[in-house]
């Protein structure tokens, strides 16, 4: 069999393929293995999340990876590096990260072909896939390969500048299987030249916030850059957001601003309303709400219509990106190989016997924090029972 893609989806299912005494090569046009793994986590790798399951994923068929996922999920991930030995610890929210480098989930991936004797072949494109009667033929830069089974784990477009290609979806296509309509995903978002002026001062303030996009939220971090909107919350919605879409931001969510304005122009009414803000906002965009507001005076002159308006802007800002960073800075793909072509358990498509596609290039992302790995493993794996 023949593996097309050395990332973590194609090299998980490689190994579990050779330890069923396979004969498996895979093959990669990369000059070295797992490289979105390496750069992942801030070169830690963000490897699974504690709390995976199917609500955590998007796709057009939300019920497609519960069969992989329950099959082989993140506990069983983790016991394997418990196994191995690497050291990690959870971040936030159930990300678990290397304590060291991302290498050593490489170096372990790596070891383990090895040990069932898969063969690795860097620096190798597949020009042409044809399909004969016991299996495929593929043409490759350097010579060619024969396969009775064909695994795709090619991954989606995101990050190009890493070597993600629009080739898996190719194939696809090529055998005839449909796609759902890709775009970027976990990606940060831009605005408008009128709205980047207007926020320019703003550019490297974070704020915990939570970011909605109908009936959608997600409360983490958001950081204002110079080209939009960034940090992780604003990654999050951004699988969810579509072009001429508002998002919601409320900047001090655990805070009832209405009621602490009210009680500090009860307190002190002579205080400025942006000194106020400026002890619960940075100071920056304390500024910037004030003066988007144009209110002027000192609190005592402020109604409590007002006041309803300065919570508005902190707790219910209403704006609408023109757009994303696209692929150059996603980290994922949205959308992919149609679900309803593969069977859910193997990962086979089901008009073509013996051609598989897993991780990435399949429709099923998902969310920030460790979770598209746990796809990748989990598709990875149960391809590799199969093939």
């Amino acid at each position: 069999m023949v593996v097309l893609g050395a990332g973590a989806a194609g090299m998980m299912c490689a190994i579990e393929a050779g330890k069923r005494g396979r004969s498996v090569l895979i093959i990669d046009h990369a000059a070295a293995p797992g490289e979105k793994i390496r750069i992942s986590g801030g070169g830690r790798c963000n490897f699974t999340n504690i709390h995976a399951a199917p609500r955590n994923f998007i796709s057009q068929n939300p019920r497609f990876c519960i069969s992989a996922l329950s099959r082989y999920s993140q506990r069983d991930f983790i016991a394997w590096i418990d196994r191995s030995g690497i050291a990690y610890h959870e971040k936030t929210l159930g990300q678990l990260f290397c304590d060291g480098s991302a290498r050593e989930i490489i170096d372990l991936l790596t070891a383990e072909m090895a040990r069932h004797r898969v063969v690795l072949r860097l620096e190798t494109a597949v020009t042409d896939v044809a399909r004969r009667d016991d299996g495929f033929q593929l043409t490759l830069t350097r010579g060619s390969a024969r396969a009775r089974s064909l695994v795709v784990a090619t991954g989606g477009k995101s990050i190009p500048k890493m070597g993600a290609t629009g080739f898996g979806y190719e194939l696809a296509t090529h055998f005839g299987l449909g796609l759902v309509e890709t775009r970027p995903a976990l990606v940060p978002l831009t605005f408008q030249p009128d709205m980047l002026e207007r926020l320019k001062p703003l550019a490297g303030i974070a704020v915990d916030a939570v970011v909605g996009h109908g009936k959608t939220r997600f409360e983490e971090a958001m950081l204002f850059t110079h080209r939009g909107l960034s940090g992780p919350a604003i990654l999050q919605i951004s699988s969810f957001w579509r072009e001429g879409d508002d998002i919601t931001v409320a900047m001090l969510p655990q805070l009832d601003l209405l009621a602490a304005l009210r009680a500090a122009r009860a307190s002190n009414g002579r205080q400025a309303l942006q000194t106020v803000l400026s002890g619960y906002l940075p100071k920056r965009l304390a500024q910037r709400v004030t003066e988007d507001l144009a209110i002027q005076g000192n609190l005592a002159d402020l109604s409590d219509k007002v006041l309803a308006r300065v919570d508005a802007a902190v707790n219910a800002w209403r704006v609408r990106p023109n757009g994303s960073e696209g692929y150059r800075t996603a980290e994922v793909t949205l959308g992919g190989v149609d679900t309803r072509e593969l069977d859910s358990r193997t990962m086979e498509a089901k008009a073509v016997p013996g051609l598989y596609f897993i991780g990435e290039v399949v429709d099923v992302t998902g969310w920030l924090g460790g979770y598209n790995f746990q796809w990748a493993w989990s598709s990875g794996w149960s391809a590799g029972q199969a093939v």
